[in-house]
């Protein structure tokens, strides 16, 4: 009865498991940003399709987010906390000469990524014709792009459309978990696999690349099992995919995943699991014409796949390495006394139901953050 007749009204089911995204707080958080600059821009050294080493630009535009966010939203993406609602193509082009401004136009570049917190042409979320200008300006410039994609948006005709001003377009699905069961209730994606098979099938009618998101260690998983359905995973869809990138799950503000992680229910991945899918994978997936890119983001960081602290980063090194160079002599000579840990962890989670997993949420002393505020 407290719950029904305190001072304050209920709260909404919606306002605990999801990001309060719609409180002034937020809100206010939102409309801070400037509309006329980009999230970020920045160089990183590439791979073009045909193999050639390359600059690539990454552009991260301020857009009016996800249109899966607005309905739902999957549990761990927070990419929500960066868009502003009221966003203008006129804001857009802003952004979009901003960015040029700062790669004194592209100098250099052979690719460029253009990532807007969803979907590139989905016409809710970004203005048809800020679309049709940059795949314009990128296609005349001989700019291979890389553009976002939900797979249930990939419709035919918004590819032919995109193929008949850009052909020279890679198309990189979030498609997170190669198993339906995790894609609803893990993860909450919005789409299933056949969804993802049919998109595929229409981006290679219309001559796109495809690359393909994985997410290592959704909620509600558990060290080992993440590692066993991963390494499955990574298998299925280099078959069918240009380029895999794993992602790592990095914990990101105002999630689910942030909520279990402050409630000490979930930990991020051990480096040493990124390193072993790596190693279980390897020989399956080389003689496929696939890349296969591990990159972790806030890696050997508390809210990012992390080991011990003591070898932190020459693991993440050497797992960046190989995601350039496709050898496993990157991890030769690789040890440390925490993988016994891991071990015991993985083993663990193997023979135990344990939903969680039976490692411990955080990496230190226990006491210290028992007794943490």
């Amino acid at each position: 009865m407290p719950l029904l007749k305190g001072k304050h009204p209920p709260s909404r089911l919606h306002e605990l498991v999801k990001a309060p995204e719609n409180l002034p707080s937020s809100v206010e958080r939102r409309e801070s940003w400037d509309a006329k600059r980009p999230a970020t821009v920045y160089l990183t050294p590439e791979v073009l399709p045909d193999g050639t080493p390359c600059t690539a630009a990454t552009v991260i535009l301020r857009t009016k987010g996800c249109t899966w966010w607005w309905k739902s939203g999957c549990t761990f993406c927070g990419y929500f906390n960066d868009v502003r609602d009221d966003i203008t193509a006129g804001d857009l082009f802003s952004q979009w000469d901003e960015a040029k401004r700062r790669t004194n136009d592209f100098e250099g570049c052979q690719m460029v990524k253009v990532y807007t917190s969803g979907t590139f042409f989905e016409d809710r979320e970004i203005p048809v014709e800020w679309q049709e200008a940059i795949l314009r300006e990128t296609h005349e410039k001989g700019l291979h792009l890389v553009v976002e994609a939900q797979a249930h948006l990939c419709k035919d005709e918004k590819l032919s459309w995109l193929a008949s001003i850009q052909p020279n377009c890679t198309v990189a699905i979030g498609l997170e978990a190669y198993d339906d069961e995790v894609l609803k209730f893990h993860v909450n994606k919005g789409f299933n696999l056949k969804t993802w098979h049919k998109a595929v099938q229409r981006l290679r009618k219309h001559n796109f690349g495809v690359k393909t998101y994985l997410l290592f260690k959704p909620p509600f998983m558990s060290e080992g099992d993440a590692l066993f359905h991963t390494t499955r995973w990574v298998k299925e869809v280099a078959q069918l995919s240009d380029e895999v990138s794993v992602n790592p799950m990095n914990i990101q503000k105002k999630t689910i995943v942030d909520r279990l992680h402050r409630n000490k229910e979930y930990r991020p991945p051990w480096l040493w699991s990124l390193v072993k899918m790596i190693q279980d994978s390897h020989e399956e997936i080389s003689h496929l014409k696939c890349r296969v890119i591990v990159h972790p983001t806030a890696g050997g960081k508390i809210r990012g796949s992390h080991n011990c602290g003591a070898c932190d980063r020459e693991v993440v090194a050497a797992i960046e390495r190989y995601s350039v160079s496709a050898d496993l002599d990157e991890f030769s000579g690789l040890d440390c006394k925490c993988r016994s840990t891991w071990l015991d962890e993985v083993s663990s989670d193997m023979s135990m139901p344990i939903q969680f997993g039976s490692g411990m949420p955080r990496r230190g002393d226990p006491t210290r953050y028992m007794r943490a505020p």
